[in-house]
C-alpha cells in the first residue's frame, strides 16, 4: 500500500480547435511530470479540444479527430505517470463531456459528466448528453474520484464518489471569470470537502476564449476545508502536490498560496488577457484604435499596449471641426505616455464631401443627429481602411453604459473586431484609469506611471459631434445612469423597485426605453471581455423586436 501520491497540476491555456497544439502541450506537461516522478499529471476539462467549443463539438469529424488524438497520446505516454485530460467521449451514439485517464499506453478510465450547466454562458445540454454518476478509478493503488466541473457544484456526485471508496477528489474545470468568482468557488469546494471528508483538487484552466476569460485560481483543500495550495490567478502554472496517507486519511502537503487580486486589478487583468488571447488565437499581432482624447479610448489603448506591447499598437486621432484643442493635446499626451504610435487623419474633407453628395437630398432639413452620426461613421470607415491595409485588428472602445443605452453609432464608433471594455460601466472606467496610473505589474507590457493623463480623467465626457456637447446633454449623470442600469440589467429589478430606491420615475423609464431600443445595436456589436454575470451576449439574450415595457 502506497503512503504518498504525487499529482502534478497543469493549469494551462488551450486553444479551441487546435487539437495538435493542445495535445503537444499535454505531452509536455506529462514529460515534466515524469521528470518530477509524479504518479499522475492532471489537465483541465475539455483540454484536447479547448473550451468552450460551442457547436463546433457537434461536427462528427471534429470529435473523431479529438478522440483519435487522445488515443495516440495514450500510446505516447505509456512509460511514466498517468495523465488525466478532458475531451469528448462518444458512446452508444451519444456525445459526452468526458475526462480520460491514460496509463500504460491505453485509456485506463473514462469519466463522463453528469450535471450539465445550462445557464449564463453555458449551453451544455444543447451539445452533450448527461451520464450516470461514476465511481472512482485507481492510480497506483489510490482511488481518485473525478467530478467534472459542474458536478462539483452539487453535493450528489462527490458524495457518491466518497461512498464508493474515493480517497482524493480531482475536479477538472473550465470555469470562466466574473467578479467574485474565486470566493464563490472556494465556498462551494469547502462544502464538498466538509461533506465528504476528502481532500480536493480544484483544477481550472486559464486564458481568453472569445468573450470568456478563464482565470485559473486552482486550489487544493485538505479535510476540514483548509487551503493547502492556491495557484495564481490568470497565469499558467505547473505545480506538484504531494498527498500523504495519515491515520485520518489523505492530506496534501502545504504549498504556495498565491493571493487573489482585488476586483479592480482582476478586471483589468481579465481585459488585458482576453484581448491578448483573442488577438493571438485569431492570428493578429497588431491593433489599431481611434484615440479621441477621452477616457474610454485611453483605457483601451493602455490595455492594448499592456497586452501587445507599444510597438504593436497604432492610435489614430480623427479630428473634425468640433474636436477641441485639449482633446488633440490629451490624445497626444496619452500616446506619448504609452509609447505607441499616433497618426492624425482629419475627417473635415471627407465630411464636406459627404455633405455635398447628400446636400440635394437633405435640402430643406435641419442638421441634427444624422450629421453627427456621419462623423462617427466616417471615423469608422477610415479606421477600418487602416485595419484592412495593414492587417491590424480594429479595437472598439464603447463602455457598458453606452452599449446599454445605445449611446454609440452602429457602423461608426462601434466598428471593430474586439472590445475589451464592453462589460465595464462608465463609472468603473474612471476607477480603472486611476488604478492603472497607480499600479504596474510584471505582466504589463506597457510602461509604469501615469499612462492616462489626469486631464482625461477629470474632464466631462463628450462625443464632440457638435459644438459644446457633453454626454449629459443626452444622458443622466453616469453615477445615476449606471445605478439604474445595474438594477435593470444586473439585478432584473422592476421599474417600481428602482424608483423605490430614490430614483426619478421618468428617468428610470427613459433608461429602460433606451435599453430595449438598443438591442439591435448590441446584436451587431463586437465581442468583448465578460466581467459580470450579465454581460451583453450569452448572459443576457433579449429579442430585438419587443414591445413590452414595465409599466410600474
Amino acid at each position: 500500500m502506497t503512503d504518498t501520491f504525487k499529482m502534478m497540476l497543469a493549469q494551462l491555456n488551450p486553444v479551441v480547435g487546435d487539437i495538435p497544439g493542445n495535445i503537444a502541450r499535454a505531452h509536455a506537461a506529462w514529460q515534466a511530470g515524469r521528470a518530477a516522478k509524479a504518479d499522475m499529471v492532471a489537465l483541465t476539462e475539455m483540454f484536447v479540444t479547448g473550451y468552450q467549443t460551442q457547436d463546433l463539438i457537434l461536427k462528427p469529424a471534429f470529435v473523431t479527430d479529438a478522440i483519435r488524438a487522445v488515443e495516440a497520446l495514450a500510446a505516447d505516454c505509456a512509460d511514466g505517470p498517468a495523465l488525466g485530460i478532458g475531451g469528448p467521449v462518444r458512446l452508444g451514439g451519444r456525445l459526452y463531456n468526458g475526462y480520460y485517464v491514460l496509463q500504460g499506453g491505453k485509456v485506463h478510465a473514462r469519466v463522463l459528466k453528469h450535471h450539465l450547466p445550462n445557464d449564463a454562458v453555458f449551453d451544455e445540454k444543447r451539445v452533450f448528453a448527461s451520464a450516470d454518476v461514476h465511481g472512482p478509478y485507481v492510480i497506483n493503488g489510490v482511488r481518485i474520484g473525478t467530478p467534472i466541473c459542474e458536478d462539483a457544484w452539487h453535493p450528489d456526485v462527490a458524495e457518491t464518489l466518497a461512498e464508493t471508496g474515493a480517497e482524493i477528489l480531482l475536479i477538472p474545470n473550465g470555469s470562466p471569470y466574473h467578479r467574485g468568482k474565486p470566493n464563490l468557488r472556494l465556498n462551494l469546494m469547502v462544502s464538498r470537502v466538509v461533506e465528504t471528508g476528502l481532500p480536493l483538487v480544484y483544477l481550472n484552466m486559464v486564458g481568453g476564449q472569445d468573450d470568456q476569460v478563464f482565470d485559473g485560481s486552482s486550489m487544493v483543500l485538505n479535510p476540514g476545508g483548509r487551503l493547502a495550495a492556491q495557484l495564481p490567478q490568470f497565469d499558467e502554472a505547473e505545480v506538484m502536490v504531494t498527498f500523504r496517507r495519515t491515520a485520518d486519511g489523505w492530506q496534501a502537503d502545504p504549498g504556495e498560496i498565491h493571493e487573489i487580486p482585488p476586483i479592480g486589478e482582476a478586471d483589468y487583468r481579465a481585459c488585458v488577457l482576453g484581448l491578448g488571447d483573442y488577438m493571438r488565437k485569431t492570428g493578429f499581432r497588431k491593433a489599431v484604435l481611434g484615440l479621441s482624447g477621452g477616457i474610454d479610448s485611453a483605457i483601451v489603448a493602455a490595455m492594448a499596449v499592456d497586452a501587445l506591447g507599444p510597438e504593436n499598437v497604432r492610435c489614430v486621432m480623427l479630428p473634425s471641426e468640433f474636436t477641441s484643442a485639449h482633446s488633440l493635446e490629451d490624445a497626444t499626451a496619452a500616446a506619448r505616455a504609452l509609447g505607441c504610435r499616433l497618426d492624425t487623419v482629419p475627417i473635415t474633407g471627407a465630411q464636406a464631401a459627404v455633405g455635398a453628395a447628400l446636400g440635394p437630398l437633405f435640402a430643406g432639413t435641419e442638421p441634427g443627429i444624422t450629421e453627427e452620426n456621419i462623423q462617427s461613421r466616417l471615423r469608422g470607415l477610415l479606421l477600418m481602411a487602416l485595419s484592412n491595409k495593414f492587417g491590424e485588428m480594429l479595437l472598439t472602445t464603447g463602455n457598458k453604459s453606452e452599449m446599454a443605452v445605445g449611446y454609440c453609432t452602429i457602423y461608426g464608433d462601434m466598428n471593430g473586431g474586439y472590445n475589451p471594455v464592453k462589460d465595464m460601466y462608465k463609472t468603473r472606467m474612471f476607477l480603472t484609469a486611476r488604478w492603472r496610473n497607480e499600479h504596474h505589474r510584471p505582466w504589463m507590457k506597457g510602461p509604469a506611471g501615469e499612462v492616462i493623463p489626469q486631464r482625461i480623467i477629470d474632464k466631462p465626457p463628450s462625443a464632440e459631434l457638435r459644438a459644446n456637447q457633453t454626454d449629459q446633454d443626452s444622458l443622466p449623470p453616469y453615477e445615476v445612469l449606471d445605478a439604474i442600469l445595474e438594477g435593470l440589467v444586473e439585478k432584473d429589478l422592476s421599474v417600481a423597485e428602482i424608483v423605490a430606491q430614490g430614483f426619478d420615475h421618468a428617468t428610470v423609464k427613459k433608461v429602460e426605453h433606451l435599453l430595449y431600443l438598443a438591442e439591435y445595436k448590441r446584436f451587431q456589436s463586437a465581442p468583448g471581455v465578460r466581467l459580470t454575470q450579465k454581460s451583453f451576449w450569452l448572459d443576457r439574450r433579449y429579442p430585438i423586436a419587443n414591445r413590452w415595457r414595465d409599466n410600474g
